[in-house]
């Protein structure tokens, strides 16, 4: 949650009548300190952490999220041939790279095989319900005393905001049923000066409040700035902001800084780049996260005004009944939201800067059940990469038929993660982070490179 001098209360508050708890908060960081060490303590331990602000060139990812464990022989992994309590309702069509088939219900996509590629032998996995792996591309367990950062934490550890007015790692997923599903990425022993910025966590974009005004009012820009000058007079009477510390000031700086505020307001895109998007469901679904096709505009605006990682949720994927049914829904959506994120980057020549990750905790089990649905299956899933220079048109790994094992070229969330991590520009055999007890360690588990299929 996001609050920016709110209505102003009843009794005694601070100068401009607002209330103490209201005095700037983003989720847990804010200038009130609430909850912890607040901004800008954050800011203070960054200092005290050697972390880099600016200036270092900007390179990006945008993490995509799939709760509960996607559906891979439905989307990329199609299997015609096996029985038809395996191969399910849909049917494959073909890409515009040759010998490449992906679900019907993904046409966008199947437009622009050419600009990702699909990993179909991801394995590995925990059969646990949270996006720890997908973000830390280690398993939860035998972790180092505070545990495993997540990309984010260690990209703001090690190269800092690509901007100084923004945080280097912001999350976008809004608090769910099923809190792992929630969780926008761990700081672990890095602390919480490397914690991702949560714009969310109040409970979606509705309750992002800047002086009074919603996100459904900032296409008024005169407002807007308006409200954002209010803020900085009303604030410093008497010279106040003058007075408190400077990573204080910094913080006040982040929050009110016309580039994170800008960098959220999507609606100061083009109409027709907003339509290209298109428009989800803002209620979280079940347990799980809302389909908002915003968060994918969001998150290219995020990292090209200097963000370094940007992770979001989108929809719910458990499908243990009714599998079909609810892909039928889910499918064009993120047809449509990933296909425009990655003919955006194209368009607005990022595609070689920010790199695009796509995957859910696992798989679904080869066999449909009693309900129509597929339950977990650990032992394979997918993953698909996008941008950041890498070797796209390819299809990576391969399946036996009933989609239940993988039958050539296994590929960890550890290599995948070292793939990204070339593609920001950093070398998974040197750099290194020293845990709580002083022991560097390594970006990724031991022995994981990246796939000489995309680097090479």
């Amino acid at each position: 949650m996001l609050t920016i001098l709110g209505s102003k209360p009843s009794g005694r508050g601070y100068c401009d009548g607002i209330s103490r708890r209201n005095f700037l908060r983003v989720g847990a960081l804010g200038l009130g300190g609430l909850g912890g060490l607040g901004l800008p303590g954050v800011l203070q331990a960054e200092s005290a952490a050697g972390i880099r602000s600016a200036g270092n060139g900007h390179k990006a990812v945008i993490m995509i999220f799939l709760p509960g464990g996607p559906s891979h022989q439905d989307m990329f992994d199609l299997k015609l041939d096996a029985p038809s309590e395996v191969r399910g309702e849909f049917k494959p069509i073909p890409t515009n790279v040759p010998g490449t088939q992906i679900c019907e219900h993904l046409p966008r996509l199947a437009r622009m095989a050419d600009r990702y590629s699909v990993i179909r032998s991801v394995v590995g996995m925990e059969d646990r319900h949270e996006s720890f792996q997908c973000y830390t591309g280690r398993l939860n367990r035998s972790q180092p005393p505070g545990g495993w950062p997540s990309m984010g934490s260690f990209l703001t550890r090690i190269q800092g905001a690509g901007e100084p007015s923004l945080p280097a790692f912001v999350g976008l997923a809004p608090k769910m049923g099923h809190v792992p599903w929630s969780d926008n990425g761990v700081s672990g022993f890095l602390g919480p000066a490397c914690a991702p910025f949560e714009i969310n966590k109040g409970g979606g974009k509705d309750d992002m409040v800047l002086n009074g005004i919603t996100l459904d009012r900032l296409s008024d820009r005169r407002s807007l700035l308006s409200a954002l000058d209010t803020f900085r007079r009303e604030v410093d009477v008497g010279g106040q902001i003058a007075g408190v510390d400077a990573y204080t000031q910094q913080a006040f700086g982040i929050l009110t800084s016309s580039r994170m505020v800008e960098a959220l307001d999507f609606r100061k895109e083009d109409p027709r780049v907003i339509e290209r998007y298109g428009k989800g469901d803002p209620k979280n679904r079940d347990d799980g996260a809302p389909k908002l096709m915003e968060h994918f505009l969001v998150a290219r605006r995020l990292v090209e005004a200097g963000v370094r990682c940007v992770t979001l949720a989108f929809s719910r994927w458990d499908h243990h009944g009714d599998n079909f049914g609810a892909l039928r829904q889910d499918l064009p959506l993120l047809d449509q939201g990933l296909s425009a994120l990655i003919q955006d980057l194209h368009d607005r020549g990022l595609d070689r800067d920010v790199t695009v990750l796509v995957a859910g905790e696992f798989g679904r089990t080869p066999t449909i059940n009693k309900d129509a649905g597929r339950d977990h299956w650990p032992r394979v899933s997918f993953a698909l990469l996008a941008g950041g220079g890498l070797k796209h048109g390819q299809v990576i790994g391969s399946t036996d038929r009933l989609g239940g094992e993988a039958a050539s070229r296994p590929v960890t969330f550890g290599e995948i993660h070292a793939t990204v991590y070339h593609a920001l520009g950093l070398d998974v055999n040197k750099v290194t982070v020293n845990d709580l007890t002083g022991r560097p360690q390594f970006l990724v588990p031991d022995g994981c490179q990246p796939m000489k299929e995309l680097v090479g």
